[in-house]
């Protein structure tokens, strides 16, 4: 393979990684705790947007569990997009670990 070859396919490579950054920034897990009495919405790149607290869940007198259950769901949330991202990435590297990206 010349040089051109490996700048094109070095290109092309950088171009999917990018795609797959931008699909992996609007796509949307879930996690819960409690029975679902917390669920927490996250995109792959670990953004937030959405927490729900079923009203059963909020004790005025016990916010300790519902700060641990938010913990919980955010964690499982959280999981959930690393795996994707690693599942999504992991495909165009072809399993190499590339600092940043997996």
């Amino acid at each position: 393979m010349n040089q051109a070859q490996m700048m094109a396919q070095v290109r092309k490579m950088q171009a999917e990684m990018t795609k797959a950054q931008e699909e992996l920034a609007s796509t949307i897990v879930s996690g819960s705790a409690g029975g679902g009495a917390v669920a927490v919405e996250m995109t792959c790149d670990f953004r937030v947007t959405k927490v729900t607290i079923a009203p059963t869940a909020i004790d005025p007198d016990d916010a300790e569990t519902l700060e641990d259950l938010i913990v919980v769901a955010v964690n499982d949330a959280a999981a959930k997009a690393q795996a994707t991202s690693s599942q999504r990435m992991g495909s165009l590297t072809g399993g190499l670990r590339i600092p940043g990206l997996t």
